[in-house]
């Protein structure tokens, strides 16, 4: 099926493939679509409902039909798109969607059901009996689900991320997207240049024609060629832009493996964050099929996709062409084919008025309304008025005019207008901050309005980076009208496909609006029109209009539904790039790690911290030993750990106080340099997100601690809350978690410790205070806070010296009976204070219900304040903190019953969020949320854990359970 003389692929460099288990041959530069069409192949692969035969449609990247398996050594990639996939040697393929033979489905048998299979019928059928649905429905439905299939082994394909900024980034490298980026890039811009495909060009390379003075494609050429000689121009090629964000941020997906042979360190794709000052959309125009009687069989393709195939790849899939057109854009494939030496068998045009070419049949006023061939397109039957005959073809090139591709500006909300001189729907102006469409994108649909439209965006963008235009003379381009007629369906016997992939048909859509669904979001979910991989690319305009009509709206007043990011299907694995094994769970230690692990400490996961458990010593024989020694050791000399694990945010600028007032619930804005505060954050549900203290610096410098466990979920916290409520004030923050490692000493001898260290004594340093001091020449931050509930002190130095001062604080403190002291210890000692972490701060807990409600101040505002007061989390029976006291073992997990009473979910009463064995008390504590429980001190309580075989009666107490006054920490 080869043209001769006709195509841009080289025909000197030959590549072997497979698909289906059989070997065939195209050439460098062809598509996996193209190269089996070369090779005759028509049927590609089945529809999803009812498994008809299906073959290519298009040859971008809105292809329904034309979905494969691609077959690696260690990976199998599903529902790839024959069209954009370039055939590489050794390619192996595979049909998907079927049982058996492609040629012979066994699943074909869904199209004799199709009477019983129309739109809705799963929600009509499945619901009865009731019994049915987990043992016989819902294991068919997620049988049949989806078209390709996983290998169910790990893909091991390599993946990476990447980041770009630039002054302007161009999407589509047609006309429109060169002249921008020619323009903008002679103007000193820095240009990013994304196109889908792996040439530049765009409809250019399908087109041929002349810009100026030379072919169109030596035009593309020579643009090319300057700029790739720029250095502010970065061109990505195979790489489509998927989606638009806030802040000028795009999403795009650079296949950068798929089209060579695997090799170790060859990345299969990269995904790519784009941050632009400035874009323009240049995104061409897709053409629409036309729903007419049985429209969906192999042979029968988009005009645009027959002028690809001919002119870029040498290659016209049929020997007998039929046109079925409502524009005058078929007159000009015809005459291609024709001069290519295709018959042309006839033009079919609905519009009366339709000029006539020389040696071609034109049946103006006419219509397809039948089509013939199971498994390749044999003839079609044609009405004229009263006239219906066959036509003897095996191709029939299909337009029923221009969608222009406008999905980008639609990702933050924006909605197109419905333009009735293009029949189509057209981009709305500011839609999308920053971006502006252009060429066939905005409606500008021959090759001069593509080109001055794109120079105009270029300009406009320029003029907004303020730089200054350089020459850039705009060539002389073709300028014919855009003569169409809308065209959606063509009435006949038989169903009108819609939606190739999903086998929507325009009965289903006026059955839908017959049913009282007539939203068009409910029509899409009722149909499942547009829901496929293709995102209704091909098929949302003419169900919108086959809708208008049975509901007797016009289209505008009918609306489109919602597009979503993204543009094309993108692998979790190109999303998720890098987070494989430790990737996705990195490891990040601690200053002191060596040196704990010097010590035998047995390392434990804190997040993604490694901390030390303990530090066994000679003659303990179990961690339990340890531990009790280390708390004993705390609260009769000095401990030592690390607790560099805590999130540390600085914050800086004049309004850091009132920017923190909405952040926490208490009030910091009064807090005095030199002074440090506890401080409760609640989530805008109402709930705690988290505690932890703040520090002032100075009169504009501050610093924050986190719990290590919501380190991350604070930062992006506060970043909502900047962007969101506090835009106007002046302040800056950033995470420092990395840049301090922290120390906590705490003892009786904590200040004898530091004294001994500091240049400057610790002197009357005050509970909650803290003070920027030096040792050793360099200068550290001191805080008096307490996690253990004895004097304690936090000192903070610059990461690079954090291994040398753990050694040397434990050094000294071993000298006075003291020494480290790991997590087991650390959790024992916060447990008899009473002190929280997200044991107990789980996301279900107000401050009331913690106790803390007192610090939810009323006289100001703060995030979630307003939730917090709802009756439903005020009410009598919520979950209360309490100490829970016994002298034989608890757990952490178990449930709360009242004595006596049953062992029922229901009757749980509450659970244990953290227990411990207590060596300073002697028994047994723990933390637990028990109902009302405040008000339960002192009465007994049944603690049950089945898993772990343990029921004991336990007292109710206060949680504070060790130095209640707290006269020790306050010394």
């Amino acid at each position: 099926m080869r043209i001769e003389g006709k195509g841009l692929i080289d025909r000197s460099r030959p590549v072997s493939f497979r698909f289906d288990g059989r070997s065939y041959q195209g050439y460098r530069g062809d598509t996996l679509a193209s190269a089996l069409l070369a090779n005759g192949v028509k049927l590609f692969g089945r529809s999803f409902k009812y498994h008809r035969p299906r073959g290519v449609l298009s040859a971008r990247s809105e292809e329904p039909n034309a979905l494969v398996e691609v077959l690696g050594k260690t990976n199998r990639t599903p529902n790839v798109r024959a069209t954009m996939q370039e055939i590489f040697e050794g390619l192996e393929t595979r049909s998907q969607n079927r049982i058996g033979p492609l040629r012979w489905d066994l699943l074909a048998v869904n199209d004799l059901a199709a009477p019983f299979l129309g739109a809705g019928f799963y929600y009509k059928t499945f619901m009865w009996p009731r019994r049915f649905w987990e043992g016989l429905y819902e294991p068919l439905i997620r049988r049949a689900a989806g078209l390709g299939s996983l290998s169910g082994a790990h893909d091991e394909g390599v993946y990476e991320k990447a980041w770009a900024h630039c002054d302007l980034l161009v999407i589509g490298a047609g006309p429109a997207g060169l002249i921008a980026a020619l323009q903008a890039a002679r103007s000193g811009a820095d240009v990013v240049l994304c196109e889908e495909h792996a040439a530049l060009g765009g409809r250019l390379l399908s087109d041929p024609g002349q810009i100026g003075d030379q072919a169109a494609l030596n035009w593309v050429a020579g643009v090319e060629a300057e700029l790739r000689s720029l250095a502010n121009v970065r061109i990505l090629t195979r790489t489509t832009v998927t989606g638009a964000y806030d802040g000028g941020t795009y999403g795009a997906l650079e296949r950068v493996g798929l089209h060579r042979p695997a090799r170790p360190h060859l990345p299969r794709e990269c995904f790519w964050r784009i941050v632009a000052r400035r874009t323009i959309l240049a995104s061409g125009a897709q053409e629409r099929h036309i729903a007419f009687p049985m429209n969906d069989r192999p042979g029968i393709m988009l005009a645009s996709a027959l002028r690809s195939y001919l002119n870029r790849y040498g290659v016209v899939p049929g020997k007998r062409v039929t046109l079925f057109a409502a524009n005058d854009g078929a007159r000009a494939t015809a005459r291609e084919l024709m001069a290519a030496g295709v018959q042309v068998a006839a033009i079919i045009d609905p519009r009366e008025d339709a000029s006539l070419i020389e040696d071609c049949q034109v049946y103006a006023g006419a219509g397809v309304i039948d089509t013939r061939g199971r498994h390749g397109l044999k003839s079609i039957k044609v009405r004229k008025g009263a006239e219906v005959f066959d036509i003897e073809t095996d191709l029939l090139a299909v337009s029923g005019g221009w969608n222009p591709g406008l999905h980008l500006t639609c990702h933050m909300n924006g909605r197109p207008r419905w333009s009735e001189d293009l029949a189509a729907f057209v981009p709305m102006e500011g839609a999308v901050p920053g971006l502006v469409a252009t060429g066939a994108a905005s409606g500008s649909f021959s090759t001069h309005g593509a080109l001055s439209s794109g120079q105009a965006a270029a300009l406009g963008a320029l003029q907004a980076l303020d730089l200054r235009a350089a020459d850039c003379p705009l060539p002389a381009a073709e300028d014919r009208p855009y003569s169409h007629r809308a065209i959606w369906a063509v009435e006949g016997k038989g169903r009108a496909w819609l939606d190739l992939a999903n086998d929507v048909t325009v009965k289903d859509v006026v059955q839908s609006a017959r049913e009282g669904l007539a939203s068009v979001e409910h029509m899409k979910r009722y149909t499942t029109q547009g829901m496929a991989p293709d995102q209704g690319k091909n098929s949302s305009v003419a169900a919108l209009a086959v809708l208008a009509d049975a509901t007797g709206r016009d289209i505008a007043g009918t609306g489109i539904t919602t597009f979503r990011p993204p543009y094309v299907p993108v692998s979790i694995a190109a999303m998720g790039a890098g987070g494989r094994a430790k990737g996705f769970a990195p490891e990040r230690f601690l200053t002191s790690d060596q040196a704990s692990r010097d010590r035998l400490a047995p390392m434990i996961e804190a997040g993604l911290w490694y901390r030390p458990s303990y530090f066994p010593k000679p003659g303990e024989t179990s961690w339990r030993e340890a531990c009790d020694r280390e708390v004993r050791m705390v609260r009769e000399a000095v401990g030592v750990t690390d607790v560099s694990t805590l999130g540390k945010i600085e914050l800086q600028g004049p309004d850091v106080g009132r920017f923190l007032d909405l952040v926490y619930t208490n009030r910091m804005s009064s807090l005095a340099v030199g002074r440090v505060r506890y401080g409760v954050m609640l989530r805008e549900d109402g709930m705690v997100m988290d505690d932890g203290t703040c520090a002032r610096i100075s009169d504009t410098r501050w610093v924050i601690t986190t719990t290590t466990a919501a380190a991350g979920q604070v930062m992006r916290h506060l970043d909502w809350v900047q962007q969101a409520f506090c835009a106007h004030l002046q302040l800056r923050f950033t995470s420092v978690t990395e840049a301090w490692a922290q120390f906590a000493v705490a003892g009786p001898k904590a200040r004898a410790l530091l004294d001994t260290l500091l240049e400057t004594p610790v002197g009357d340093l005050p509970f909650m205070g803290m003070r920027q001091t030096r040792l050793g020449g360099l200068t550290a931050r001191l805080f008096r806070i307490s996690f253990s509930g004895e004097e304690g002190y936090e000192l903070a130095v610059p990461a690079d010296y954090g291994e040398a001062l753990f050694r040397d604080l434990v050094a000294r403190a071993e000298v006075m009976g003291g020494g480290p002291y790991g997590m087991e210890a650390l959790n024992v000692l916060r447990i008899e204070k009473g002190f929280l972490t997200h044991a107990e701060i789980d996301g279900r807990v107000t401050a009331e219900d913690l106790g803390l409600g007192a610090m939810v101040v009323r006289k100001k505002d703060c995030i979630g304040q307003g939730a917090s007061q709802r009756p439903g989390l005020l009410a009598a029976g919520r979950g209360q903190l309490v100490g829970l006291k016994a002298d034989q073992p608890i757990s952490a997990g178990a449930h709360l019953f009242a004595p006596g009473g049953e062992l029922t979910a229901a009757a749980s009463e509450g659970h244990v969020s953290s227990v411990c064995y207590s060596p300073t008390l002697g028994c047994w504590l723990g933390l637990a949320l028990l109902k009302d429980g405040r008000a339960r001190h002192g009465a007994k309580i049944r603690l049950v854990d089945h898993m772990r075989s343990l029921d004991v009666i336990c007292d109710i107490a206060d949680p504070v359970f060790f130095d209640p006054e707290g006269g020790r920490m306050r010394a």
